[in-house]
């Protein structure tokens, strides 16, 4: 008895202080922001008045707000997309040819995600300069004329957006996924070889379903950082314009309650951003749950 007690304070003992900030500064602050979503004040006033849900039902009708959830809903799913492929096609080429200098190619791929976002800014913001940017040059000098694209005007600024975002994050996953890979077995693609199966088929046979666990588990993680991510990149690149164009939730959310002064807006809109992460996650979770496989 003595012994399970001794026991139970020392595992008391090591969770209590991830606990204890895991409720500072995760569960109260979110509790909170739930609260001041229900006022109406601002950012830096000790008054503040109840309005019930009117600040939720206010945001149903702003347009700004809704293009600015279209702009975050667009991100998330073209960057996981388009960063998956890639990230799951370059590992799979890194770990099962035979390809010199491996180790060279995973620090390059790597170095993006060890950046700041504000570097990352700078560089495209760089590259997509309309009068000297390293993208219009290029263009100029094998176009035969001058080339002034507005890459980080209306029509083309989420493109824009995305190609950075993306550029970010392959290497970080085609690293996990390329660790994936190589604990696969050698026999099992010897013997789908035997068979007949070629290169393409052992990778969606084989490798995929392998390797499915850590796919589901790096997909719900990256699409919520997405949308942290995406405010980042928008905040050091575009600051949500020109005329919104970029502005997505959280940035949005930034601005109406710091800017605006409409703080309790703004945490209504962090509600609804928090809500709609929490059902992403939950949703993602169930379309992508399958048995899982060992070897």
């Amino acid at each position: 008895m003595i012994k399970r007690s001794g026991r139970g304070r020392f595992i008391f003992l090591c969770a209590a202080p991830a606990t204890i900030l895991f409720l500072i500064f995760m569960v109260i602050p979110t509790v909170n922001v739930f609260r001041m979503s229900l006022f109406k004040r601002s950012a830096y006033s000790p008054t503040e008045d109840f309005v019930g849900l009117d600040n939720f039902i206010r945001l149903l009708g702003d347009a700004n707000f809704i293009r600015s959830m279209q702009n975050t809903i667009l991100l998330i799913v073209v960057v996981t997309v388009i960063t998956f492929a890639f990230a799951l096609v370059f590992a799979a080429i890194l770990t099962m040819e035979k390809i010199k200098g491996q180790n060279f190619f995973r620090i390059i791929f790597y170095i993006p995600n060890i950046l700041s976002v504000v570097v990352i800014s700078a560089i495209f913001s760089a590259i997509y300069d309309t009068n000297n940017g390293t993208l219009n040059s290029l263009l100029s000098l094998f176009s035969g004329k001058t080339v002034a694209i507005l890459w980080k005007g209306e029509s083309m600024v989420m493109i824009s957006l995305i190609i950075a975002m993306v550029w970010q994050a392959i290497g970080y996953y085609m690293v996990m996924y390329m660790a994936s890979m190589s604990s696969v077995s050698q026999s099992l693609y010897e013997s789908a070889s035997l068979d007949g199966a070629g290169r393409i088929v052992s990778f969606f046979q084989i490798t995929l379903p392998l390797i499915w666990t850590n796919i589901r588990t790096t997909l719900t993680f990256f699409i919520i950082s997405t949308i942290n991510m995406a405010f980042l990149f928008v905040k050091a690149m575009t600051s949500g314009g020109p005329n919104g164009a970029s502005e997505v939730a959280l940035s949005y959310m930034y601005k109406q309650a710091y800017t605006n002064s409409t703080y309790g807006y703004g945490m209504a809109i962090g509600a609804l951003v928090f809500l709609f992460s929490f059902g992403l996650s939950a949703l993602v979770n169930a379309v992508t749950k399958r048995e899982t496989l060992e070897f």
